[in-house]
């Protein structure tokens, strides 16, 4: 018996713009279910420079991630088989020899920044969304993160978000914005649009017969 074909769902934004709010509200609704989290910065590509060369990298630009390996990790889920997904270490600027074993799920949540820029990851998904938050807004929960969690300096940040993040957001990301179905103002704040979303993935999941 042919298997029945999972949701995808694509969530995408500027850097710290709250889809990882965004997703993890759908994940929290659907606790207990068959659900993935397929995260696109799992999939930078690994490089062979010395460590002072990696630092420089545009890790905003689509040249920056192995997308041919992001799309065949996908159909290969959609089909229902297992994947290896590559686990990216953020303290060498590089790919680790680490990776996350990922057994299919009814819906998948395909989040980052670029989901929407190639068209044929885009025709994978079902549903595809972006997050849209102020620079302002973005910069400020960019700063508290990586002096955080990733040990940077506040110069170091700064230095990257006028040099790459925002540039590059205005070029690659924001205009993604019109391949979305809908737009999320707020991230995980805006409870109107979460419920939509919800709404919308128990339409599809009653239509493919994938019981919540």
């Amino acid at each position: 018996m042919q298997q029945k074909k999972p949701i995808v769902i694509g969530v995408t934004g500027g850097s710290a713009s709250g889809k990882t709010s965004v997703s993890r509200a759908i994940f929290d609704h659907f606790s207990g279910h068959s659900l993935l989290l397929l995260a696109q910065d799992a999939y930078y590509k690994k490089s062979d420079k010395p460590f002072s060369e990696r630092k420089k990298i545009n890790y905003d630009h689509p040249l920056a991630f192995d997308t041919p390996l992001l799309k065949h990790h996908l159909d290969e889920l959609i089909h229902r088989h297992a994947v290896d997904q590559p686990v990216y270490d953020y303290t060498i600027h590089n790919r680790s020899d680490k990776t996350v074993h990922l057994e299919p799920k009814d819906v998948i949540i395909l989040e980052g920044i670029l989901i929407l820029d190639d068209e044929s990851l885009r025709n994978m998904m079902d549903i595809k969304v972006f997050v849209d938050t102020d620079d302002d807004i973005r910069v400020i929960r960019r700063i508290r993160r990586d002096m955080v969690s990733r040990g940077r300096t506040l110069d170091s940040i700064i230095n990257q978000y006028l040099k790459t993040v925002k540039p590059m957001y205005h070029q690659f990301v924001e205009p993604t914005k019109r391949y979305a179905d809908l737009i999320v103002p707020e991230g995980g704040q805006n409870q109107v649009a979460i419920d939509l979303l919800v709404t919308k993935i128990k339409a599809i999941l009653a239509e493919r017969g994938l019981q919540e």
